[in-house]
Protein backbone atom coordinates (compact mmCIF):
# COMPACT_ATOMS: atom_id res chain seq x y z
CA UNK A 1 0.00 0.00 0.00
CA UNK A 2 1.19 3.27 -1.04
CA UNK A 3 -0.13 6.83 0.49
CA UNK A 4 -0.88 9.13 -2.16
CA UNK A 5 -2.12 12.83 -1.90
CA UNK A 6 -4.13 14.42 -4.60
CA UNK A 7 -6.23 17.52 -5.21
CA UNK A 8 -9.96 16.44 -6.27
CA UNK A 9 -12.39 19.01 -7.72
CA UNK A 10 -10.53 21.72 -5.67
CA UNK A 11 -10.27 19.25 -2.11
CA UNK A 12 -7.33 17.57 -0.65
CA UNK A 13 -7.68 14.00 -0.44
CA UNK A 14 -5.03 11.20 1.00
CA UNK A 15 -5.80 7.85 0.87
CA UNK A 16 -3.45 4.37 1.04
CA UNK A 17 -4.05 2.68 -1.97
CA UNK A 18 -2.47 -0.19 -3.54
CA UNK A 19 0.44 0.26 -6.12
CA UNK A 20 -1.16 -1.75 -8.83
CA UNK A 21 -4.50 0.25 -7.98
CA UNK A 22 -6.01 2.39 -11.58
CA UNK A 23 -6.95 5.95 -10.43
CA UNK A 24 -10.47 5.67 -11.97
CA UNK A 25 -10.97 2.86 -9.44
CA UNK A 26 -10.06 5.24 -6.64
CA UNK A 27 -12.10 7.89 -7.90
CA UNK A 28 -15.06 5.44 -7.95
CA UNK A 29 -14.67 3.17 -5.25
CA UNK A 30 -12.95 5.30 -2.77
CA UNK A 31 -14.03 9.03 -3.46
CA UNK A 32 -17.46 7.60 -4.54
CA UNK A 33 -16.95 10.31 -7.70
CA UNK A 34 -18.99 7.76 -10.15
CA UNK A 35 -19.57 10.25 -13.08
CA UNK A 36 -15.80 9.07 -14.29
CA UNK A 37 -17.34 5.94 -16.05
CA UNK A 38 -15.47 2.48 -16.53
CA UNK A 39 -16.09 1.52 -20.42
CA UNK A 40 -13.59 -0.58 -21.96
CA UNK A 41 -10.17 -0.52 -19.30
CA UNK A 42 -8.09 -0.29 -22.47
CA UNK A 43 -8.59 3.32 -22.73
CA UNK A 44 -10.13 2.68 -26.15
CA UNK A 45 -13.57 4.73 -25.38
CA UNK A 46 -12.55 7.37 -23.02
CA UNK A 47 -15.45 7.14 -20.81
CA UNK A 48 -13.00 7.75 -17.71
CA UNK A 49 -11.34 10.88 -19.06
CA UNK A 50 -10.92 13.50 -16.18
CA UNK A 51 -8.72 17.07 -16.40
CA UNK A 52 -4.58 15.93 -14.95
CA UNK A 53 -2.96 18.87 -14.27
CA UNK A 54 -5.33 20.66 -16.73
CA UNK A 55 -4.85 17.84 -19.11
CA UNK A 56 -7.42 15.38 -20.43
CA UNK A 57 -6.08 11.88 -19.32
CA UNK A 58 -7.81 8.62 -19.64
CA UNK A 59 -7.79 7.20 -16.29
CA UNK A 60 -8.54 3.97 -16.96
CA UNK A 61 -4.86 3.34 -17.88
CA UNK A 62 -2.97 5.40 -15.22
CA UNK A 63 -2.10 4.06 -11.97
CA UNK A 64 -3.01 6.02 -8.82
CA UNK A 65 0.50 6.40 -7.80
CA UNK A 66 1.36 8.43 -10.87
CA UNK A 67 -1.17 10.87 -10.00
CA UNK A 68 0.13 11.35 -6.38
CA UNK A 69 0.37 15.20 -6.12
CA UNK A 70 -1.81 16.15 -8.87
CA UNK A 71 -4.91 18.47 -9.20
CA UNK A 72 -7.85 16.39 -10.87
CA UNK A 73 -11.29 17.53 -12.03
CA UNK A 74 -13.96 14.85 -12.85
CA UNK A 75 -17.40 15.44 -14.25
CA UNK A 76 -18.11 16.46 -11.05
CA UNK A 77 -16.16 19.28 -10.65
CA UNK A 78 -16.56 20.77 -13.93
CA UNK A 79 -19.74 22.69 -13.19
CA UNK A 80 -19.47 25.73 -10.99
CA UNK A 81 -21.92 25.40 -8.42
CA UNK A 82 -25.68 25.34 -9.40
CA UNK A 83 -23.80 26.51 -13.16
CA UNK A 84 -23.14 24.09 -15.82
CA UNK A 85 -19.85 24.08 -17.56
CA UNK A 86 -20.17 25.77 -21.10
CA UNK A 87 -19.74 22.98 -22.61
CA UNK A 88 -22.46 20.66 -19.97
CA UNK A 89 -24.76 23.70 -20.88
CA UNK A 90 -23.70 22.66 -24.87
CA UNK A 91 -24.70 19.13 -24.42
CA UNK A 92 -27.97 20.33 -23.21
CA UNK A 93 -28.70 22.42 -25.29
CA UNK A 94 -27.93 20.56 -28.77
CA UNK A 95 -29.27 16.99 -27.22
CA UNK A 96 -25.79 15.11 -27.39
CA UNK A 97 -26.39 12.56 -25.57
CA UNK A 98 -28.92 9.47 -25.55
CA UNK A 99 -28.13 6.52 -23.32
CA UNK A 100 -25.18 9.50 -21.14
CA UNK A 101 -22.83 6.13 -20.45
CA UNK A 102 -19.99 8.10 -22.44
CA UNK A 103 -21.15 12.01 -21.94
CA UNK A 104 -18.79 12.64 -19.07
CA UNK A 105 -15.48 11.51 -20.89
CA UNK A 106 -16.66 13.52 -23.95
CA UNK A 107 -17.63 16.69 -21.93
CA UNK A 108 -13.82 16.20 -19.93
CA UNK A 109 -12.15 15.41 -23.32
CA UNK A 110 -14.03 18.50 -24.86
CA UNK A 111 -13.67 20.98 -22.77
CA UNK A 112 -9.79 20.33 -22.48
CA UNK A 113 -9.55 20.39 -26.33
CA UNK A 114 -11.47 23.66 -26.55
CA UNK A 115 -8.79 25.33 -24.62
CA UNK A 116 -6.35 24.61 -27.68
CA UNK A 117 -8.96 24.92 -29.96
CA UNK A 118 -10.86 28.06 -29.09
CA UNK A 119 -12.41 28.22 -32.80
CA UNK A 120 -12.19 24.78 -33.98
CA UNK A 121 -12.32 23.21 -37.59
CA UNK A 122 -14.86 20.56 -38.27
CA UNK A 123 -11.64 18.19 -39.06
CA UNK A 124 -10.38 19.43 -35.60
CA UNK A 125 -13.30 19.13 -33.88
CA UNK A 126 -13.59 15.08 -35.49
CA UNK A 127 -9.92 15.09 -34.20
CA UNK A 128 -10.55 15.98 -31.17
CA UNK A 129 -13.16 13.32 -30.87
CA UNK A 130 -10.81 10.47 -32.42
CA UNK A 131 -10.40 9.12 -28.38
CA UNK A 132 -14.06 8.51 -27.40
CA UNK A 133 -16.86 6.40 -28.69
CA UNK A 134 -20.31 7.27 -28.15
CA UNK A 135 -22.35 4.26 -29.53
CA UNK A 136 -25.59 5.83 -29.73
CA UNK A 137 -25.79 9.69 -31.15
CA UNK A 138 -23.98 9.09 -34.12
CA UNK A 139 -21.70 12.22 -33.46
CA UNK A 140 -24.02 14.92 -35.38
CA UNK A 141 -25.13 15.98 -32.25
CA UNK A 142 -22.15 15.29 -30.17
CA UNK A 143 -20.30 17.70 -33.51
CA UNK A 144 -22.94 20.62 -32.91
CA UNK A 145 -23.03 20.73 -28.92
CA UNK A 146 -18.48 21.16 -29.84
CA UNK A 147 -19.28 23.93 -31.76
CA UNK A 148 -22.00 25.77 -29.27
CA UNK A 149 -19.24 25.06 -26.75
CA UNK A 150 -16.63 26.96 -28.26
CA UNK A 151 -19.54 29.80 -28.40
CA UNK A 152 -20.41 30.18 -25.07
CA UNK A 153 -16.95 30.07 -24.19
CA UNK A 154 -16.22 33.29 -26.16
Amino acid sequence: MTKIELTVNGKKQSREVEDRALLVDVLRDQLQLTGTHIGCDTSQCGCCTIHLDGRAVKSCTMLAVQASGADIVTIEGLADGDKLHPVQQAFTDCHALQCGFCTPGMIMAISAFLKDHPQPTDEEIYHGLEGNLCRCTGYINIVKAVKRSAELMK
